[in-house]
């Protein structure tokens, strides 16, 4: 993985070669003209751990995303069998299909950068063309997962809350439209990043051929577009869903364990009917203790959502916050190296989140796990 003497001699001949071929030596390159930031760039990361860690990161990265992708057809498939006349499997069948999507976008970008990593002589950069169409989708389409999340958080919030309202408030087709929304706000603005850059045939002397390549747009329009849609889709909305998820899955786990408090107190059908009246000191009100079982369960499998989306959205949100604070840190930059490994962290905490919501669909939901193991064919009957 290191440039040979044949290919610093076309670099020299052609120096435009630097940001057009598909050759592995123009990716790994820092682009920042100060010297002295370059040097510590490459003290915090040396060519040879960059090298390890990144193709490392790659394998790991798919293995994960394949997991993902089964794990999230079962469900899909199991959630169309259920129905959608409960507005959680409209919801949470959402979330499956946008997680699915997420592992096939970056099982596309893991492809090209290990056929880039690999030097294969491609009919396109695969580095640049992967970026466009894999890798600013899989950015929003991050966000449009956060916020389906938080969604569900909020909805659980409103059954612990209302539980007498929620049925009015929370329909199925007020489900279907509200994830209509979130994609529409979320996701879609990222097909701006086509404003900002198009394709186009540049001949390679490389490899004596044309190729497919990306190059920006420079107008004002473009630019103002690509930084607005950034800054909101990229930055702003992931924070605040997380920030929702986070507070919502704190307020269930206090209501949560409250109700489980006041029920283990309830001995006797009357014991229950004086508590409701008297206002007991467990601090639940006659229409949060009349909250079901099955919605009680259905509130501690959106609390081990929650919680596995938060602690692999961590890292997203110490990377988003970076890439605001500090100038160098993204693609251009002279801390290149350390965004690019940072960024295949975050691939990693995504798929994960989704991979593992199946387990937590078969733990907790009875006609989910009924339904999975009918359509595997786990039970003889």
């Amino acid at each position: 993985m290191y440039v040979d003497s044949t290919e610093k001699e076309i670099i020299t001949r052609y120096p435009e070669l630097d940001q057009m071929t598909d050759a592995p030596f123009h990716l790994w390159e820092d682009h920042s003209k100060n010297s002295s930031m370059i040097t510590l760039a490459k003290g915090l990361l040396s060519d040879e751990q960059f090298y390890i860690i990144f193709l490392f990161m790659i394998y790991v990265s798919q293995i994960i995303n394949n997991c993902a992708i089964i794990a999230n057809i079962l469900s899909i498939a199991v959630f169309v069998k259920l129905g959608f006349s409960e507005p959680s499997n409209i919801s949470l069948t959402a979330l499956a299909v946008c997680d699915f999507t997420l592992a096939v976008l970056s099982t596309w970008s893991n492809l090209c950068f290990w056929l880039t990593y690999h030097n294969f002589r491609l009919p396109f950069d695969s580095a640049n063309v992967s970026l466009l169409t894999g890798g600013i989708q899989w950015a929003f389409l991050s966000s449009t997962i956060a916020w389906i999340t938080a969604f569900i958080s909020f909805e659980r919030c409103l059954c612990i809350l209302v539980p007498l309202k929620l049925r009015r408030l929370i329909t199925p087709r007020g489900t279907f439209v509200a994830m209509l929304i979130i994609i529409l706000l979320t996701f879609c603005p990222s097909f701006f990043a086509f404003i900002r850059y198009k394709f186009v045939w540049v001949f390679n002397p490389y490899l004596n051929r044309t190729i497919l390549n990306t190059t920006p747009v420079n107008s004002e329009l473009a630019i103002l577009l690509d930084k607005i849609s950034l800054l909101i889709c990229g930055v702003i909305q992931p924070l605040m869903a997380f920030s929702i998820v986070l507070i919502c899955t704190m307020l269930l786990v206090v209501q949560l364990r409250k109700i489980s408090s006041w029920r283990m107190s309830v001995t006797s059908a009357k014991r229950q009917q004086v508590q409701r009246e008297e206002n007991p000191a467990a601090g639940l009100s006659a229409a949060e203790a009349r909250i079901s079982q099955k919605e009680e369960r259905l509130v501690r499998m959106v609390v081990a959502i929650a919680t596995i989306f938060i602690v692999s959205y961590i890292p997203t949100c110490i990377t988003l916050l970076c890439y605001v604070v500090f100038d160098e840190f993204n693609t251009f930059g002279v801390y290149r190296r350390l965004f690019l490994v940072s960024g295949y962290i975050i691939s990693l905490g995504q798929p994960i989140s989704g991979s593992t919501n199946i387990l937590i669909y078969y733990k907790m939901a009875s006609k989910f796990r009924s339904v999975f193991r009918r359509l595997l064919r786990l039970d003889r009957q």
